[in-house]
């Protein structure tokens, strides 16, 4: 986990990657009149989607379905009617009649399946996250450069023309001056998840082992197989590696142009509390990330302001989205608009884009007739680091302790920004009858990153260094690729 710029290799490793040894078909750009042969990889409401705006685009054609959820499987497959259907996805991406695959599984599939698909000579769109983990993000990484083969994250924000007009706004242009702080934000009210007091009976129409895949078989005690399984850890990264990883990207591709790659110290909490569900993930996340330049603080709540509301709770600036705060001003950012403040509060210039959403897929597109991975506006790497942020910011929950004041008053804080998120936090808290000094809440004061060993260093680093990675199940083991 590197602190310092990783710009030059961007530039160098693609195009290294690009030069691997790989099937002369596939080195070949599309002909103009051949259509790109696509494989959707989970039928959810995500994957289908995604595949449905694909198949709207020229030149491009639905060939192949899969899901484990045979139901799933069987929806889709009635909007593309002539598309080959496979619940095991190794035996679509091992097939001559699919060039290219989108991974819209749950999120513990997302790196495996990248890698199995790239090892086969396949390029891969990857919804974010990245990967449930750090470690297998990596690998992942290492398997699509290896290969030389192209692979776009689902960060679709980086597509929108705007954020070019944003940073040379903020970098070039200047009129606001330095940026000397950041806030990131994700505040969206979720219900409870249900919790049985017997194991979740899994549908016939669903292959568990497959469904599964890397994950281990344990008991489920949500009411809903499907899309809950983002709050447990076993498959999920929670909100943070939800709609963390979108917002915390934008601040990574705005504020930082990708020249920090990691923090290089972190500390943080937060906890699951009032749901009384079976979630794991923590429905209340406060982070604080030293870059060694501009800090950075992130809040995230799916809690009400107050029980009974339907609103979440007060933070400032937009509900998803980043703050940038100048020496003149201030920057709010969310997608597909961005509003500049002058020191008064007064508004100077107002951003309009687009969100990105069908721009990035036909970036992913032109890169494969192109063969060209360096028009990516998200490569795989790049969204490995941001979601590699979400991870070690979920690791100051699961490795954390009980709540202490005197620990995060440790974290220094010259913009103020780390103390306004926490008070921020138990406010809301206190908002349901809670403290922020309590058993629910863990926390996890300053944890150094070595940027050689992308491993924790120094005082608990044990402990959180465990969450870097996880146990696979096999046959469902996700390789160490050097």
């Amino acid at each position: 986990m590197n602190s310092v710029t990783r710009r030059d290799f961007l530039r160098t490793g693609l195009a290294a990657g690009a030069a691997v040894a790989v099937p002369m078909a596939s080195q070949q750009a599309a002909g103009a009149n051949d259509a790109i042969r696509l494989g959707l990889i989970g039928c959810g409401g995500r994957g289908s989607g995604l595949i449905r705006s694909f198949g709207n685009l020229s030149g491009v054609r639905v060939a192949g379905l899969c899901d484990a959820d045979r139901s799933r499987l069987a929806g889709v497959g009635k909007r593309f009617p002539d598309a080959k259907q496979w619940v095991d996805l190794r035996e679509m991406v091992e097939d001559d009649g699919i060039d290219a695959v989108v991974i819209a599984s749950s999120v513990h599939w997302h790196s495996l399946a990248t890698i199995y698909a790239v090892q086969a000579g396949k390029d891969v769109y990857c919804e974010k996250p990245m990967s449930h983990n750090h470690w297998e993000g990596r690998q992942a990484v290492a398997a699509v450069e290896n290969t030389g083969r192209i692979c776009l994250h689902g960060t679709q924000q980086r597509s929108d023309p705007m954020q070019a007009e944003i940073q040379a706004f903020l970098h070039d242009d200047k009129p606001l001056g330095e940026i000397v702080s950041a806030r990131v934000n994700r505040y969206g009210v979720r219900p409870p998840i249900g919790k049985r007091d017997t194991p979740l009976p899994v549908p016939d129409h669903i292959e568990y082992d497959l469904w599964l895949g890397p994950a281990q078989d344990e008991p489920i005690y949500r009411s809903n197989l499907q899309y809950d399984w983002h709050w447990d850890w076993n498959t999920g990264t929670g909100e943070m590696g939800n709609w963390g990883v979108h917002v915390l990207d934008d601040l990574r591709n705005n504020v930082f142009r990708d020249e920090v790659v990691l923090p290089r110290r972190i500390a943080g909490g937060g906890g699951r509390v009032v749901f009384n569900d079976a979630g794991q993930t923590p429905n209340v996340h406060f982070v604080f990330f030293d870059t060694g330049a501009i800090p950075v603080v992130i809040g995230l709540s799916n809690l009400p302001a107050e029980p009974g509301s339907r609103s979440a709770s007060p933070h400032p600036g937009p509900g998803s989205g980043y703050i940038a705060y100048c020496e003149g001003g201030r920057l709010e950012g969310q997608r597909g608009r961005a509003v500049a403040f002058d020191a008064d509060g007064k508004q100077v210039r107002r951003f309009s884009g687009t969100g990105g959403g069908s721009e990035h897929l036909r970036n992913f597109i032109d890169a494969l007739r192109s063969r060209d991975a360096s028009i990516l506006n998200s490569p795989i790497r790049s969204g490995s680091d941001t979601t590699s942020w979400c991870h070690l910011a979920n690791i100051m929950v699961r490795a954390g302790e009980p709540f202490s004041r005197a620990e995060a008053a440790r974290v220094p804080d010259p913009s103020g920004q780390w103390i306004g998120l926490l008070n921020d936090k138990m406010k809301l808290l206190n908002a349901h009858g809670l403290r922020i000094e309590s058993e629910d809440i863990r926390f996890t004061s300053l944890l150094e990153v070595d940027p050689d060993t992308e491993r924790f260093v120094g005082e608990r680093a044990e402990a959180a260094n465990a969450f870097l990675r996880r146990e696979y199940r096999e046959p469902f083991v996700v390789p160490e690729i050097a």
